[in-house]
């Protein structure tokens, strides 16, 4: 139960939160989110489930209510709380304005911080190696020969990090350096060793001392499943003594699904096995010691085993070019199945990358012995720890994968999503992946049952007007003692916005549809000063801009790809704010996440449903399930996934109270099909206007 003294102290802090706020609206959503929250997570409703799902609609409220219903009752109950949200703007937003703002008002005493994962510090050791003399322990720490340009990149990063102009974060970088060079020198669990001198500098440590202090955490999506994924309580305090709150958790299927795929080349996985040998003679002659013998012999061994296989797995590739032989270069093996040659090979991988895994951590074992012991001289121990934590992650990662081949799968669950791509480039080679199809039975085991309590909230999780969707793709049942509640946002659809739906000649199947948008959006934007166009392809956007060419003046519109987003943005405000009418053509990615209140969006045209096209391998494994359990994957997937799409690109026009426009949607499915009904219920209540 839900004590008394918390009750009323939460009533006496959204009073305090009410008077400190200017034009602050009691809303009676508001008020019953914090409630049913604190209700649940003291376990009024089930004891052994306090889980709750909440649909918050745009304009309740939803970070005020979210720390209004977890951090009293956590500081009451001894329990920490642990926001996770998919985007850095929402994590900005909490660290700067919500929980300031909060700690002020409440009265509350209470610690917060954003706890960011290893991968975004600067291993002090690695840069170091890396930018060292150019010998064989350098090279073994590039995947490729480096040019001049980047030595001298990372020599200007170590610079501006011992002259305290740059802290370590790769956030805080003022000049971002590519992706590759990053994930040479970024912190991993495995190259941080507490012998190593910079260890005492480590960014990433130096980051980490006051996270034990933390009433509140702040994090993403995948520091959540990293910690999870050791079994929780590593990274982030126990998961028994913590309240998650998952924001924007419409996000945690494809981040759950991601963070658990592996996968690795075949050849570039020769390659690196050869430097591992390499190192491994180096610490043989190196170390006086003759506990290094042994294991250096049995891990020379190994490799030349992994070699060997890896080799046979990309022989068997090469002499079936046929498998390949098609757009994406990919062989996807149906339902899962690898044929039984490959299905050998990797059961053989799987059992020889283990044993490798398991003797190199003895080779780093007697290393780390010796460099306690003093064996090793200074200089030479840093660059050797690095080298070692290096091949040990890449060793990690290909268990990972082969075990993920090998595995037989569940007869109760779907199968592994398992491919292999065709590289083409210096040396013919081949990527193997394997990713799970579903995932809620993972969150199931590693989060529901272990968490002390759970609050996942969007403003869009429904599809379709129902949560099942989503209660299936994250494992939860709608009759296993979870809490759902769908919130319905306080603003005046109907008289504020109208929903559009023009008679149309063509369907987007009709090869003359983009010629027909092009002429509809022309139309649609003339006399009008805020428009935002969301195209479903990168494709269809490009080929509008070519038709609307000469018909929409050039300064109005801002597309997506020519600028970065954020000028496009500004760009566009400034304009609005110049009374001058603009337009801005956006994808997908547009229709999140993009916040274009008041006069800065009036005109929202939507050109095509956002049906996804199952184009990627675990889209068409999953599909390929649902058809052999004898489902529809078009009305179980499909459908669904483009309601809440199609819901979340609608919510892209109104942003505050006093917002009005029009949402134009250039797709007469939703007239002609017999789907589209219940796609447009799913819509807000806007006024209709439907030709």
């Amino acid at each position: 139960m839900l004590p008394d003294t918390i009750k009323s102290q939460i009533r006496t802090i959204y009073k305090e939160i009410a008077n400190a706020m200017p034009q602050f609206r009691s809303r009676r959503e508001q008020n019953y989110m914090v409630a049913e929250i604190s209700k649940t997570l003291a376990g009024e409703y089930d004891k052994d489930r306090r889980i709750i799902v909440v649909e918050a609609g745009t304009g309740i409220g939803k970070s005020l209510s979210y720390i209004l219903g977890t951090i009293p009752l956590a500081l009451a109950s001894k329990k920490k709380v642990c926001i996770a949200t998919a985007t850095v703007a929402l994590q900005e937003q909490l660290l700067h304005k919500d929980l300031p703002f909060f700690l002020q008002q409440s009265g509350v005493d209470f610690k917060f911080g954003l706890v960011k994962g290893r991968q975004r510090y600067v291993c002090l050791a690695k840069l170091e190696a890396m930018i060292g003399n150019q010998d064989s322990s350098q090279m073994a720490m590039w995947q490729t020969k480096p040019d001049q340009s980047q030595i001298n990149e990372l020599q200007k990063l170590h610079q501006d990090f011992h002259q305290k102009r740059w802290n370590g974060e790769i956030d805080t970088l003022q000049h971002p350096i590519p992706d590759f060079l990053w994930q040479q020198i970024c912190c991993d669990k495995h190259s941080c060793h507490r012998q190593v001198s910079a260890h005492h500098n480590c960014p990433f440590h130096k980051a980490r001392e006051d996270v034990d202090t933390w009433d509140v955490l702040i994090a993403n999506h995948s520091l959540l499943f990293a910690d999870l994924e050791l079994g929780g309580g590593v990274i982030l305090p126990d998961p028994e003594d913590m309240f998650y709150v998952i924001d924007e958790a419409h996000h945690l299927p494809i981040v759950a699904r991601d963070f658990s795929s592996a996968q690795a080349t075949l050849r570039g996985a020769c390659d690196w096995l050869e430097k591992a040998s390499k190192t491994c003679s180096k610490l043989q002659n190196q170390l006086k010691t003759n506990n290094i013998i042994a294991p250096v012999q049995a891990m020379l061994d190994h490799t030349t085993d992994l070699t060997n296989l890896l080799t046979q797995v990309a022989h068997y590739c090469d002499t079936q070019p046929q498998l390949f032989a098609n757009p994406e270069s990919r062989l996807r093996f149906e339902h899962g199945q690898l044929p039984q040659a490959l299905l050998i090979q990797a059961e053989n991988l799987a059992t020889a990358s283990g044993a490798a895994v398991k003797q190199f951590n003895k080779v780093v074992s007697v290393l780390s012995e010796a460099i306690k012991d003093g064996e090793v001289p200074k200089h030479q121990s840093e660059g050797l720890l690095s080298e070692t934590g290096f091949i040990l992650q890449r060793l990690d990662n290909l268990h990972k994968l082969w075990k993920m081949m090998a595995k037989e799968d569940s007869k109760k669950g779907a199968p592994m999503a398992r491919w292999a791509e065709l590289i083409t480039g210096k040396q013919q080679d081949y990527l193997f992946c394997s990713s799970p199809i579903e995932v809620g039975f993972m969150l199931e085991s590693m989060l529901w049952q272990k968490a002390a309590g759970v609050v996942l909230c969007s403003a869009t999780l429904r599809a379709l007007n129902n949560f099942n969707h989503f209660a299936h793709q994250v494992g939860l049942g709608i009759n296993d003692g979870t809490r759902f509640l769908a919130l319905l946002s306080p603003f005046d659809y109907e008289n504020n916005a109208t929903l559009f739906i023009p008679q149309m000649v063509t369907e987007p199947t009709d090869d003359n549809y983009t010629a027909e948008i092009a002429e509809h959006i022309v139309a649609l934007v003339d006399g009008e000063m805020a428009t935002l166009v969301l195209f479903a392809s990168y494709w269809q956007m490009e080929k509008v801009v070519d038709l609307v060419e000469g018909k929409i003046a050039k300064d109005q519109l801002f597309v997506q790809g020519e600028i970065p987003r954020q000028q496009i943005l500004e760009k566009h405000k400034q304009r609005c704010d110049d009374g001058l009418p603009s337009i801005i053509f956006g994808t997908g990615s547009f229709s999140e996440g993009l916040d274009l209140p008041g006069d800065y969006l009036t005109n929202l045209i939507i050109t095509k449903l956002p049906f996804a096209v199952p184009t990627s391998p675990v889209e068409q494994a999953h599909a390929e399930y649902v058809k052999v359990k004898g489902g529809n994957p078009f009305l179980q997937l499909t459908i669904p996934d483009a309601s809440r799409k199609l819901v979340q690109s609608c919510g892209r026009l109104l942003r505050k109270e006093q917002d009005y426009g029009r949402v134009t949607i250039l797709d007469r499915r939703l007239v002609t099909k017999r789907y589209g009904k219940s796609l447009i219920d799913a819509l807000p209540p806007f006024r209709r206007v439907i030709e």
